[in-house]
């Protein structure tokens, strides 16, 4: 008896899991949500294409299979497209429907802030749309200490997934050459141990590009000396840099004309190179080379451009308070610059170069008052103006 009922509850357990089984397969089959198939009706392709040097726009879009008729079609909907200005680089992106020999969508960058759709309609037609590319700022906290340059340590604190390396580049030439050009050397006065904190706007595409955008505060410690500097953007727009106290670091002159070290200090007995004796060094020389753009360091008139003497090539320019800066050993002078032309601060003069007694590409710089040679690094370049009355409660929020 017990037997049977052992091999009646075994055949039991059986009978029940394949009827479990049986309704759980049936319920599968009547409840659960099943998705519609995908088909996909259309495939594309996308292709780019670049204008190279010495071609036009038909080359370009003849490349695509458009041409004739049709290429004066998507020429005719190009707003914002001047064909005659289209500069080699230029890129094209093609969208073309899978065995189609001509492209349903072409797009191309205007500017920064513009981007150019063409599609092609049903009917064969063309239309065009321009479409603003939204720039949204992030501020980017950059705190560190130098260790051999700003550039190099720089370039090795900020993550290229933040900034580009082309970006961080324009962010030390905007320190160096924009912001504290009027009160820091960055040539010589930087050192290895020198502190700072920056305030960086970083900006982000509709697109997903990254660029840098500009400095909102700086806070650099040189040589126990502290350096502050908040953006401050004036009536037309532009940014304008003041120190804590709300003084303009803009100054009269810039520390120099170049952006590269000292290879020869200010001196009244320094071994001449070239003559091999000592004698006066009445300016500073910046290792630059060959063909470096050279900036004036103030506002002025040109008073001399031409050879002269173991100067080389030179210019020398008259500012206000007596006071006349040279730019001397250049390989060529700039476009315009002759005497009596009027040239503003950082307008190219001049080009270094290794003309003269030069042993070397550089630029030797002299900074003189009244006739009289003044060490470039230590004269007067002036006091920056205060922020104006009607922005000043700007300045302090």
């Amino acid at each position: 008896m017990p037997l049977r009922f052992t091999r009646l509850g075994t055949a039991g357990t059986v009978l029940a899991l394949l009827g479990a089984w049986t309704a759980a397969r049936a319920w599968s089959r009547t409840q659960l949500p099943v998705a519609a198939p995908l088909v996909v009706t259309v495939a594309y392709l996308d292709r780019a294409d670049t204008m190279r040097r010495d071609e036009t726009l038909t080359h370009v879009f003849g490349r695509q299979g458009i041409a004739g008729p049709e290429l004066l079609a998507v020429l005719g909907a190009a707003t914002g497209l001047n064909p005659r200005r289209v500069a080699a680089g230029q890129i094209f992106e093609f969208r073309y429907a899978v065995g189609e020999p001509a492209p349903l969508r072409v797009k191309t960058r205007l500017s920064d802030q513009r981007v150019l759709w063409l599609r092609r309609g049903a009917g064969g037609g063309w239309r065009g749309e321009v479409e603003r590319v939204v720039w949204t700022p992030h501020q980017v906290r950059v705190i560190g200490t130098i260790n051999s340059s700003v550039y190099q340590t720089i370039h090795a604190l900020i993550p290229d997934s933040v900034l580009p390396p082309e970006e961080k580049s324009k962010l030390v030439f905007n320190l160096a050459d924009e912001v504290f050009a009027w009160e820091i050397d960055f040539a010589v006065e930087i050192r290895e141990g020198d502190r700072f904190r920056f305030l960086v706007e970083r900006l982000v595409s509709s697109e997903g590009e990254v660029r840098y955008g500009r400095l909102l505060a700086a806070h650099l410690a040189t040589r126990g000396t502290e350096r502050t500097a908040y953006v401050l953007s004036d009536a037309a727009g532009r940014n304008a840099y003041y120190d804590a106290g709300g003084r303009s670091l803009r100054r009269a002159f810039k520390r120099s004309p170049v952006s590269y070290r000292v290879t020869s200090s200010f001196s009244f007995g320094r071994f001449h190179p070239i003559l091999r004796r000592y004698r006066a060094h009445l300016g500073t020389d910046f290792r630059a080379p060959y063909g470096t753009p050279v900036e004036a360091t103030g506002e002025g008139t040109v008073v001399r451009a031409g050879r002269w003497g173991g100067y080389g090539l030179v210019v020398a320019i008259r500012h206000l308070r007596g006071i006349e800066t040279r730019y001397a050993h250049l390989s060529r002078i700039g476009n315009r610059i002759q005497p009596g032309v009027r040239v503003d601060q950082g307008e190219i003069i001049g080009y270094s170069g290794n003309s003269g007694l030069s042993a070397a590409p550089h630029v030797h710089y002299e900074f003189l008052k009244n006739g009289k040679p003044i060490n470039p690094s230590s004269a007067d370049v002036g006091q920056g103006a205060p922020v104006p009355e009607a922005r000043r409660e700007a300045f302090e929020a």
